[in-house]
């Protein structure tokens, strides 16, 4: 892989708050050829819930259970992308005209998601996207045992949870990435 683009911890939304979960770490790192590995690492998810090792398909809905996500923004635009990542090895790409609107299926080469307990890397190729500088969010919905979700991101705005709320865009990517 390229370099890296650095670290993160998500922090839970305040009124979802998680069971046993302590702390989700992030890691995201480019290759020069526009593939993006992003790995999440789960502290204290021994309740953990995560659907079954399923056959790697596009699906919807996913952020009803556990599930890992990418959001990227070309800098000055409205557009946005969201990437959601299973560890059933299930995957989902969209592309939003503005805030929640025009959303579309965005055409993706299969993503390899690999899951290991308390930990999910997916590695997915970016290269169709926008040149230029991005914002990029970071989030992920976690189940619990019981079916309680906490939803994580590296900034939550007030309200709701809202991955795609402008708050959630926080982290900055150069163009030479």
């Amino acid at each position: 892989m390229g370099r890296g683009l650095g670290n993160g911890t998500l922090v839970p939304h305040p009124d979802f708050e998680p069971v046993a979960v302590r702390g989700i770490e992030v890691m995201l790192a480019c290759g020069g050829d526009g593939r993006w590995l992003i790995e999440y690492r789960v502290e204290g998810g021994g309740d953990l819930v995560a659907p079954g090792i399923a056959t790697p398909r596009r699906a919807d809905e996913l952020w009803k259970h556990t599930c890992f996500e990418l959001f990227v923004r070309p800098e000055g635009s409205d557009a946005y992308y969201e990437f959601n990542f299973s560890p059933s090895g299930e995957w989902a790409a969209y592309r939003f005209t503005g805030y929640r609107a025009g959303m579309a299926d965005l055409p993706l080469g299969v993503p390899a998601i690999e899951w290991w307990g308390g930990e999910m890397r997916a590695a997915v190729d970016l290269s169709g996207l926008p040149d230029g500088d991005w914002c990029v969010g970071v989030t992920a919905v976690i189940e619990e045992a019981g079916g309680k979700r906490s939803f994580w991101s590296l900034a939550h705005p007030p309200g709701k949870p809202d991955f795609h709320h402008e708050a959630n865009f926080a982290w900055e990517v150069p163009a030479a990435a």
